[in-house]
């Protein structure tokens, strides 16, 4: 099932070396990676609070908290979404 705000399978591949938290990157190796980066889309895409992001992406503080980790670091730096969403 296609999700509205979500990445494709192309577009996700594109990105996923890029991501913190990859398997063989240092440190914890995150569970989902494109669990989250799918609730960040649907959040900015949709224009919603984090506090009403669908309970399908699991608990909006977590994903929140996440998401202010990975823009401290910059992460959305080392490689612009808008790549990864070309196409």
């Amino acid at each position: 099932m296609t999700r509205r705000y979500a990445l494709r399978d192309d577009q996700w591949e594109r990105m996923t070396d890029f991501l913190p938290g990859r398997k063989g990157h240092v440190g914890v190796t995150a569970r989902d990676n494109r669990l989250f980066v799918d609730a960040v889309l649907y959040r900015y895409r949709a224009g919603i609070a984090w506090r009403d992001l669908p309970e399908r992406f699991g608990d909006f503080r977590v994903v929140h908290t996440r998401h202010s980790r990975w823009s401290k670091k910059g992460a959305s730096k080392r490689k612009p979404l808008g790549a990864a969403t070309a196409g």
